[in-house]
């Protein structure tokens, strides 16, 4: 049965994933469409073609590596500068071919103009008007924002759900209903050891107070929160105390006198005469709507950020965990691998309740449709955030000329960021590459 719950959780996980990867991709094609725009290619995964259907212009198709996804929108880069391509001209199929001068022989100039090649070679005579590079930067930032917006609405979507309904694992409220009344006087870290004869009654045992009160005022002051009530018995030291508390829905009035904690083993509190009542207090999940839940998708966007910008130093420690030089970061980075390894340990567990799993398994596959989308907002090519941050530069570099009446300066040449984006891209694939090996070498486990 273990077995069956890991293979259940895994796939579950691998699943919600690929689903989140399709619903990107469509985040960009639909809007595309919608722009008028020509899309040649919607696959999920890379490498070799498994499965395609042609429907109308657009090929549809899985392939071999669900690690990701793509759509081909047409004309993404624009035409060289006249500096660079002599003349272009259509071959017999009537595709657009460039002649590009021989003095290309520099490494990045030959790089950016063979991508501008074979990006071209897509472009037919009747799709000029269709090129992506040519629509307005609002309608490039409507599609290149709408794969990772997707992203994040499914996120919020589920988070959403999770907030209102079971409450925030990452918000616990502490009220002032007493949980827990303890027995006798002992030192933290001997709170909950048997009590003994020996053992002095707390204040809260020997006044009669139980679980279930709701403590309402203390020494006369009313309770509005347990933090409240903490500090204002901690200054009581060992003086008198009246507590009011409500039960069964009638106030009740207790008199008491708050003691001092006895230190713990390390010795921790033995020069400190703070007053101890002898309570735990009752605590919940907190819960909450749309408002909540994007509130809360605001601090979590700000641990993100935290996050990518450490990111190159927490995968440069799971390669050092790999090769047995420290330990691995529980807390750090894991890819897809150990995403769906910790779905398969959640839905296994043997001390966990099938609501709790459920609830598990929706945050993880939320927090990774939120980090996907955040990450993809980075303006860097070839993340969508860098054809965003081109289509943003492009709207301030034209509105600019405009106030000033010079020329319009015209499309912004994300070709020649190609070279970053290389760079970009091979960074990311050597990160995933060490998250995955981490993944099965050194994977992450859940807390028991």
């Amino acid at each position: 049965m273990t077995v069956l719950l890991y293979t259940l959780g895994v796939v579950v996980f691998a699943t919600a994933i690929l689903a989140s990867i399709g619903l990107h991709e469509l985040g960009h094609m639909i809007p595309a469409k919608k722009f008028g725009g020509k899309v040649t290619q919607y696959f999920i995964g890379f490498g070799p073609t498994v499965w395609s259907k042609q429907v109308g212009e657009t090929e549809y198709g899985i392939k071999a590596v669900p690690l990701g996804g793509y759509v081909k929108i047409v004309g993404m880069l624009p035409p060289a500068a006249d500096d660079l391509v002599e003349e272009v001209e259509y071959d017999d199929q009537g595709n657009q071919v460039f002649k590009v001068r021989k003095s290309n022989t520099g490494l990045f100039t030959q790089l950016i103009s063979d991508a501008r090649a074979a990006e071209w070679e897509h472009v037919k005579p009747e799709d000029t008007d269709r090129l992506f590079y040519k629509l307005p930067w609002w309608k490039k930032v409507i599609v290149m924002a709408g794969g990772p917006t997707v992203n994040i609405l499914i996120a919020f979507t589920i988070f959403a759900a999770v907030f209102a309904t079971y409450g925030n694992g990452g918000d616990e409220k502490v009220d002032t209903t007493i949980k827990i009344v303890h027995a006798c006087v002992k030192p933290a870290d001997e709170s909950g050891e048997v009590c003994t004869a020996a053992d002095q009654p707390t204040p809260a045992y020997a006044a009669g107070l139980e679980e279930g009160d709701r403590i309402v005022s203390f020494n006369g002051t009313s309770i509005t929160s347990w933090d409240q009530m903490q500090e204002l018995v901690k200054a009581n030291g060992t003086d008198r105390a009246t507590v009011v508390v409500e039960r069964n829905g009638e106030n009740l009035t207790f008199r008491t006198k708050t003691t001092v904690r006895p230190p713990d083993k390390a010795g921790d509190q033995a020069d400190e005469e703070v007053g101890f009542l002898g309570v735990t207090p009752d605590s919940h999940l907190a819960k909450g709507g749309p408002l909540y839940t994007i509130g809360q998708m605001g601090h979590m966007t700000v641990d993100v950020a935290k996050s990518l910008s450490t990111l190159p130093a927490k995968v440069w420690g799971v390669a050092q965990a790999i090769v047995g030089v420290k330990e691995r970061d529980p807390l750090g980075p894991v890819s897809v691998v150990g995403g769906g390894r910790l779905a398969g340990e959640v839905a296994s567990h043997d001390e966990i309740s099938v609501n709790d799993k459920l609830v598990s398994l929706l945050m993880l596959i939320a927090g990774f449709n939120f980090f996907i989308g955040m990450f993809n907002f980075v303006p860097l090519l070839p993340l969508d955030g860098g054809h965003i941050a081109s289509a943003l530069w492009e709207a301030v570099r034209r509105g600019l000329a405009r106030l000033r009446r010079r020329p319009d300066p015209g499309y912004v040449d994300a070709a020649k960021l190609l070279p970053v984006a290389y760079v970009v891209a091979g960074a990311l694939l050597v990160m995933g590459v060490v998250l995955i090996v981490g993944d099965l070498v050194v994977p992450v486990h859940l807390e028991s």
